[in-house]
């Protein structure tokens, strides 16, 4: 890399702000360390139609990174997901990494075809000027979930070709857990150069102190905030509702995002009294923890035996930053963290033991006025599970910050793309 002059680092990703995803975190974190000690462009998405009224580019979003857009098609969620919304993104990026500034190093995130893209365009560049290096960001691995999602065998086929050639291109592996860096080494080679980093979240945007959403519901509620999409399998909470609301009448669930599971999610809603499921379109990250901010629980699911049970869904920590209990449906080590930790309730990917702890985080809700009687042994009793609440969500908050604070591993994965270490 240069040393006579400030670096040029390209992020190419379809997903950045102001669209609140786990690899809007990540790589928002990354672009903020990056900029410390290089120039920083980002080619990426126009943002979906909900979002375009807002500061995208601001530099508080952005990191002081210069964003360039690029039209795409996406699904009817607004989520860039499918072969002609991937290509859509993929083949003008080719074009735009061959004729913009030219970079010392690419950093890019999957799907792999986006890799494979960026592995040709750089290297047909080099041809003119030497060598351009790129770090493949490996949030999880696609040929594993093609195959497990029941995709022809010639899909997986051609999947894991190109998932390999592009991995076996970078100079560098971030992979967000010991799960996907094996598989990926699995791919690219044992002596693939793969650095753990794993998700984090902004302490900034999500913690406990701000205001809580307005149009949060006057009673007890739980909150899916993010994707919904096939491996997240997000419909056991909406068919956990129809126990739930049994047992729990007000009780009510916000989900708020987008996906492939949004029309099933849709059909429970219709099937329950009005308000007991409340489908949101996606929201930026601050409008997420104003409302995990007074939810009993936030929703967090990992479908199993569908390539994703290694997956770390960074919903769990925007949660407990804000605060705020994890109902975690699923395998892996999110699952293990929540259990380990206390940090809400882990439990199968079954409907059953998803209503019981729902009913759980619901009941369990204290601290925000649901005792209200004029008894003095009442109060004293409401005020000691308010104390005990309190110390709960700062314990919970303090874990995030030691564990998977967004700063640190933003740092990280710096260091991996400039070769600081």
């Amino acid at each position: 890399m240069s040393t006579d002059r400030t670096p040029l680092v390209v992020v190419a990703t379809r997903i950045f702000a102001p669209e609140a995803a786990a690899a809007t975190f990540r790589l928002g974190a990354l672009v903020r360390s990056l900029g410390e000690h290089a120039r920083v462009r980002v080619l990426t998405a126009t943002a979906p139609p909900a979002l375009r009224d807002r500061p995208a580019d601001a530099p508080e979003t952005t990191g002081g990174a210069t964003v360039s857009r690029w039209p795409v098609l996406r699904d009817a969620s607004g989520y860039v997901r499918g072969y002609l919304p991937y290509l859509s993104f993929d083949l003008p990026l080719g074009a735009r990494l061959l004729t913009g500034p030219r970079p010392d190093v690419v950093v890019v995130e999957p799907p792999p075809t986006t890799g494979a893209v960026t592995r040709v365009a750089l290297a047909v560049r080099g041809l003119l000027g030497g060598r351009i290096p790129y770090v493949y960001y490996a949030a999880d691995v696609w040929s594993d979930a093609t195959a497990s999602m029941g995709a022809p065998a010639a899909v997986v086929r051609v999947m894991r070709l190109v998932e390999t050639f592009a991995l076996r291109g970078a100079r560098d592996v971030v992979a967000v857990s010991e799960g996907v860096a094996e598989r990926v080494r699995a791919l690219a080679g044992p002596g693939a150069p793969v650095t753990v980093v794993p998700n984090g979240i902004d302490t900034e945007v999500f913690n406990p102190d701000g205001e809580r959403h307005p149009d949060a519901p006057g009673t007890a509620y739980l909150v899916y905030a993010g994707t919904a999409s096939e491996w997240q399998g997000a419909e056991v909470f909406a068919e956990a509702m129809r126990e739930v609301v049994r047992q729990v009448p007000d009780a009510r669930a916000v989900f708020l995002g987008q996906g492939a599971s949004w029309p099933a999610l849709q059909r429970v809603a219709d099937d329950l009294a009005p308000g007991a499921i409340e489908l949101r379109p996606l929201v930026p990250p601050a409008v997420a923890a104003a409302w995990l901010r007074g939810a009993a629980a936030a929703l967090v699911s990992v479908r199993p035996g569908v390539g994703y049970d290694f997956a770390y869904p960074t919903k769990v920590i925007a949660a407990l930053a804000c605060g705020a209990p994890v109902v975690f449906a699923g395998p892996g080590p999110a699952a293990a963290d929540v259990a380990e930790h206390r940090l809400g309730a882990a439990v199968a990917h079954d409907v059953g033991q998803v209503a019981a702890a729902m009913v759980e985080a619901l009941r369990s809700d204290r601290g925000r006025g649901s005792h209200r009687g004029t008894d003095p042994d009442e109060a004293a009793e409401a005020a000691d599970e308010a104390l005990d609440e309190a110390a709960e969500r700062d314990r919970r908050v303090a874990w995030v910050r030691e564990h998977r604070s967004l700063a640190a591993t933003g740092r990280s994965a710096a260091a991996v793309v400039l070769r600081l270490r």
